[in-house]
């Protein structure tokens, strides 16, 4: 289990959401101006409730999301 500090290093953004928990994010971009974003999701007790990562085109535009945990369903297409 990840501490909040632990949690604060490997992701450099993160907000306070108003169950008490915490949504972290850490953005890489791609070599062919995509980006990928980790979202990790916990609660009030730094549990992991959700992960997933989020795929963005070179316009920003979200193109896919890919949840891991806690049931990994694959890439998703995101519908316009």
């Amino acid at each position: 289990m990840s501490t909040r500090e632990q949690n604060e290093r490997k992701f450099p953004n993160w907000e306070i959401r108003d169950d008490g928990g915490r949504k972290y994010w850490l953005d890489v971009r791609g070599r062919q101006g995509w980006k990928a974003r980790y979202v990790k999701e916990v609660d009030a007790d730094e549990v992991t409730v959700q992960f997933y990562q989020e795929i963005y085109n070179e316009t920003g535009t979200l193109v896919e999301i890919h949840y891991k945990y806690p049931v990994d369903y694959g890439h998703q297409k995101v519908e316009e």
